[in-house]
């Protein structure tokens, strides 16, 4: 493990009334000390106890002041990371967090790499790698269900279940290498029943924890929506009203997205992801063409589709084109948009026979007309469930990888234990199960898997 002092600012960048600076390392304290001199001249940074202010004067090389500042000292193993840290509380101007994290590097702390300090944590036993990713997950919510989902994860739910489960695993393998060393006296240590009615319970619970993911990727990414129909029928100034910004272009003229643009929003505490997509009609354009097909991709792609219909023109297209699109939007959930009410026929309803959900709703994108109705429609479209401050589940695109393949693992087990299949067979399958859930927790893992996860941390997280 590395032994080095790092330090990086840990406040977002750019300028606020205050900033944080944090170090971490054997060196943290003594660091610090170099570029610090407390007000209180009886007092000094070796000196203060852990969990403790102290305030003070940042100076250069050159004895000139910098900032007033407090820092708080968190001593080994009593800290985020485990090691000595301390953390530089200072006015929020850029150049002074520039100075002080220079002087801080020229008096021996080195510059720390993306996730370091949570990557520390979790080296120094603070926390375990289901625990730390959910910091990353924490950090970056947008709703509510994001929220309540990665703190439970940081409070160690994920860990408990997966860990009693990997005891249990542990507690059979060990007796199933037991008889193979006894194989020649056909002795049998584990209970064969015992292990069976426990491969049901693991299985079970793998199972539901991978048809969480479901839900769980929604949370995590949001909801994807397509928003698709004809050109000029006002895509792009709904996908703007549901943005709440500026996000398309908007104009009269045929053809102007020609390329989807992706942007999320939170809705009653959800996160949908809208797409704006290339209007479809007949062109001999190539390039609006490409576009046109990335348009039938995106909808392949959603889970909703917003088919956007123009009220105050002919229907005649639409009839003839929603055939198409009903077929794309099987297994999806279909909203009929009728935009331009205020200047077309206020209310319109198209009879459409079709076995799969869909709603339709009249609105005026321009005029705001109906827009909240809109979003309501959409939040009883998904139907998302309430989640609770012990329920468990997996946002994770690793965790959920590890987790079909402990759950085949295991499905092995119990075919196993129907056939009755040899000692090191059994115990070959048992130990799979064990790894991939170790790969979760982080009792098995590699320099190249922490360098990935962690690398899409925050500097100075």
């Amino acid at each position: 493990m590395n032994q080095s002092t790092i330090c990086a600012i840990s406040t977002a960048t750019g300028i606020g009334g205050i900033a944080v600076i944090r170090i971490s390392g054997e060196k943290a304290i003594a660091n610090a000390s170099k570029i610090f001199c407390a007000s209180n001249k009886n007092k000094n940074l070796f000196d203060a106890r852990s969990n403790t202010i102290v305030f003070g004067k940042i100076k250069n090389n050159k004895n000139e002041i910098i900032d007033e500042a407090l820092i708080s000292i968190f001593r080994a193993p009593h800290s985020y990371t485990g090691e000595d840290t301390v953390e530089i509380s200072c006015h929020g101007s850029a150049y002074i967090q520039q100075q002080i994290l220079k002087l801080l590097i020229e008096n021996g702390c080195e510059l720390a790499r993306a996730g370091e300090f949570t990557q520390r944590a979790f080296l120094n036993g603070k926390m375990d790698l289901s625990q730390a990713e959910a910091v990353a997950d924490l950090i970056n919510s947008e709703s509510q269900a994001a929220h309540r989902v990665a703190m439970n994860q940081m409070r160690g739910n994920f860990l408990n279940e997966l860990q009693s489960i990997r005891q249990k695993l542990v507690e059979f393998a060990s007796l199933i290498e037991l008889e193979l060393d006894f194989n020649e006296e056909d002795v049998e240590f584990a209970d064969r029943k015992q292990l069976g009615k426990t491969a049901t319970n693991i299985e079970e619970f793998i199972s539901k924890l991978c048809k969480s993911f479901d839900v769980g990727n929604v949370i995590k990414n949001g909801i994807p929506v397509a928003i698709v129909g004809e050109t000029n029928v006002g895509k792009s100034t709904l996908l703007n009203i549901l943005l709440n910004e500026e996000r398309a272009i908007v104009s009269e003229i045929h053809g102007t997205t020609r390329d989807a643009i992706e942007d999320t929003t939170n809705i009653g505490g959800i996160i949908f992801r809208f797409i704006d997509t290339a209007g479809i009609r007949t062109t001999k354009d190539k390039i609006e063409n490409l576009g046109i097909e990335r348009t039938y991709n995106k909808i392949e792609q959603a889970s909703i589709v917003l088919w956007i219909i123009d009220a105050s023109q002919s229907l005649e297209n639409t009839e003839n084109m929603l055939p198409k699109i009903i077929e794309r939007c099987k297994n999806k959930k279909l909203i009929i948009v009728y935009n331009k009410i205020d200047i077309g026929k206020s209310t319109v309803n198209l009879n459409i026979a079709s076995d799969i959900e869909m709603k339709q709703v009249n609105i005026s994108a321009k005029k705001y007309l109906n827009i909240e109705l809109l979003q309501n429609i959409l939040l009883e479209t998904v139907q998302m469930p309430e989640i609770g401050s012990n329920d468990v589940v997996v946002t994770n695109v690793r965790h959920f990888e590890a987790l079909q393949n402990a759950h085949s693992a295991i499905v092995r087990i119990q075919n196993g234990l129907k056939q009755n299949i040899p000692h090191d067979l059994l115990a070959q399958d048992i130990r799979d199960c064990i790894f991939h859930i170790g790969t979760i927790t982080g009792s098995i893992t590699t320099d190249e898997i922490l360098g990935n996860i962690f690398s899409k941390f925050c500097i100075g997280k």
